[in-house]
């Protein structure tokens, strides 16, 4: 054979080890992509979903399996950093209802004698205005006490089978005086035909006098109030209307949170604590339902009081 040919073979021989050589990597390169994409794809259900999971890494290759590891690692510190402060969160709010709770004792007996000297002196106007002060602390601490049981789990609600017809009437009832006295329309839709939800009697009479009291506090420039119970085939749900100034888009995802109030709400004639609204979304979520808010500034504006309807 000559030397040419011999060149020839191994000229070939080279190339087709190059070749092999390039598959494998390609190969190889494919197989380490389609294991990161399983990673990525596993992390991004994980932090969406915020499962307690760990990420699963099956391969040989050490850079892999120390990355997986990496992550894991962060993985259990996050969990332990949501855990730390679930608990911390927890025990404030447990805090926050205990201190409320000793605040009331000693303001309950200082209003005592405070209606026992107004008695006694009748025309006294410093007292007068002393006693309604202390009557704005102790609602303001009542309502307190009731959202931080209510975060902190201590709440216990009874759910069970509620005539909703019968207490959206009550909570009406119960303002009609005063939206005699502000000149309030108002118009009404309960059916005649009753309409049960899971509920608890209490519960949905606190939703209903808060979103009542928002109505007069901050929607009394349109002199309306609407309340509307319709349902469907699953959910029971109570409209209750205002054209008064409304929410615009940039607040409304904030009316629930606690202590938020509108800026009109500086007025002292019609100033809130920013707690009825959160106290009233907790609770219909201890109802297992939810209150959604759509309002359209000095046109309408609507909260709607979700309820899972029960039907036997």
């Amino acid at each position: 054979m000559s030397d040419k040919t011999i060149i020839f073979f191994l000229a070939v021989v080279v190339c087709l080890l190059f070749l092999v050589v390039l598959y494998q990597r390609f190969i190889f390169g494919r197989g380490i992509q389609a294991k990161i994409r399983r990673i990525n794809k596993k992390l991004e259900e994980i932090l969406e979903t915020g499962s307690d999971e760990k990420v699963m890494v099956f391969t040989d290759n050490p850079v892999l399996m120390e990355l997986g590891g990496q992550i894991n690692r962060l993985l259990i510190d996050r969990q332990k950093i949501r855990a730390d402060f679930k608990r911390e969160e927890i025990s404030s709010k447990k805090m926050l209802a205990n201190i409320s709770h000793d605040i009331k004792t000693p303001l309950t007996v200082i209003l005592g004698y405070l209606e026992i000297m107004r008695l006694n002196h009748a025309d006294h106007e410093m007292l007068k205005k002393v006693e309604t002060k202390a009557n704005q602390v102790m609602n303001l601490i009542n309502q307190f006490f009731t959202l931080a049981k209510l975060e902190s789990g201590d709440t216990n609600i009874n759910l069970g089978k509620v005539n909703i017809n019968e207490i959206c009437r009550e909570n009406v009832l119960e303002f009609y005086d005063i939206l005699l006295q502000k000149d309030f329309d108002v118009d009404l839709f309960i059916p005649e035909t009753a309409i049960f939800v899971q509920g608890e009697k209490e519960a949905l009479q606190r939703i209903l006098y808060n979103l009542l009291s928002n109505v007069i506090r901050y929607g009394s420039d349109g002199k309306y109030l609407g309340v509307f119970l319709r349902q469907d085939k699953s959910n029971v749900y109570i409209d209750v209307v205002d054209k008064g100034k409304g929410i615009e888009q940039e607040f409304a995802s904030n009316v629930f949170d606690r202590l938020y109030t509108m800026e009109d709400s500086r007025n002292r004639e019609i100033q809130g604590n920013g707690l009825g609204l959160t106290i009233a979304k907790n609770l219909a979520k201890q109802l297992e339902g939810d209150i959604f808010l759509d309002s359209i500034p000095n046109v309408k504006t609507t909260f709607t009081v979700s309820l899972k309807k029960i039907t036997y």
